[in-house]
Order: structure tokens, then sequence, then C-alpha cells
């Protein structure tokens, strides 16, 4: 029996490797207010759909996120206020970082995932992670697209959007222009990346040249 569309792309999905990043951000300020001093002032998420769409004109990456979610609600209002500064950082994620791609995506189980891992800032103020293969800050470059609401996509948000109240998780597509390299692995190092396959994670391994595939005339 045939599935449906979605439950095929996801199996087809599942065979391909995703590189696994974590966005770094300011809590809303509402938010922030509501924890407690005691909290920490920044968010962290695991990204499940990552990818770089163009680096000319300008290098743009795009990311997207489930809603509702406290960390679309603090890009959203970082976009809002009209800070032309980065209002994020990505960091992809080292083969050494599983654990830590676990940690930003439960927030139900690390209520504080920041409290026991090191990072450094950037001029900004954003958390750049230790031990990443790489970070980048960036700026949205417009409000996010509601990806349950196709119509709202087709008149460009000229009539609202639609509250989502179907089954299932509803995303936000999120598009951002990369304002600065943070941190870039050298030629040296042989740091590899954090891959997300088949549910779990894992990483890359050079392929190499099969024995007798070099054969001369």
């Amino acid at each position: 029996m045939a599935g449906t569309v979605q439950e095929d792309l996801r199996a087809l999905l599942r065979e391909t490797a995703q590189p696994v990043a974590v966005v770094t951000a300011l809590k809303d300020t509402a938010t922030n207010s509501q924890v407690g001093q005691a909290s920490s002032p920044f968010h962290g998420a695991t990204l499940s759909s990552f990818s770089s769409i163009a680096m000319e004109p300008h290098p743009l990456v795009t990311f997207a996120l489930r809603i509702p979610s406290r960390m679309a609600t603090s890009l959203t209002s970082a976009h809002s206020s009209g800070n032309t500064h980065s209002h994020m950082v990505i960091n992809i994620l080292s083969e050494h970082q599983a654990e830590t791609a676990k940690r930003f995506s439960r927030a139900d189980l690390y209520p504080e995932p920041f409290a026991s891992l090191p990072y450094t800032l950037t001029k900004e103020g954003l958390p750049i992670l230790d031990g990443s293969l790489g970070a980048m800050s960036c700026r949205l470059v417009a409000a996010s697209w509601p990806l349950h609401d196709l119509e709202s996509l087709n008149n460009r948000g000229k009539e609202g959007r639609a509250e989502w109240r179907g089954e299932g998780v509803a995303s936000e597509l999120f598009i951002a222009q990369v304002t600065r390299v943070e941190r870039a692995p050298s030629i040296a190092e042989t740091v590899r990346p954090l891959l997300y396959y088949r549910r779990g994670y894992v990483t890359t391994h050079d392929i190499g040249t099969k024995s007798g595939s070099d054969s001369s005339s």
C-alpha cells in the first residue's frame, strides 16, 4: 500500500545525511523577564533543516523552526525591532557534539542547556559554542514565512497569516544573511562534521579507492 507523500519523503530523506547545526540568540525581553534573573539570557535550538542557498550577491542561509517556539518568537522580535546587527549565531556542530545536539533539541529535559557548556561571545554578545566545526553570525533579511499557510506566501502576506489549527507540527522558514564567519576550521585540523542520518548521529569518512579499480593500460 502506497504511503502519503509526507511518509515517502521522510523515508527518502532518512537515507540522506544532513548537517547538524544549533542556532543561538538572545531571549526575547518579555520571555526573559518572565523566567527570572537566574535564567540564562540566551536561547539555543537544534535545527532540523539548515542550508546555504546563495553566495552572490549576498551570502544567504535558510532554516526552519517549529512553531510555536521560544526561538522563533525571539528571532521574530529581534527582526521586528529594526535592529540591523546580527540576530543570531548558527553553530555547525562537529563529530564530538552529538550530546550538544540532543541538549538543544530537548528543552523539556534540558531547560538550561548553556549552564554546563562552554561558549564565547561575538561582539554583539551572542554565544559561539566551543568545539563547533564553525560558526557564523547572521541577521534575518525578512519576516519568517509560515509554511502551513501557502496562500499567505502567494499573497506575500497582504491578507495576513492564517493561524495553524491542523494536526501535526507547523513550521516557519527563516532566511538570513551571513554577516560574519566567526569560526572556521583550518587546513591543518582534522575535525569532521556531525551529521544526522537514519535517525541517528554519524560523521564522514573518506571513501578511498577500491582495490583494483585503478588498472594501468
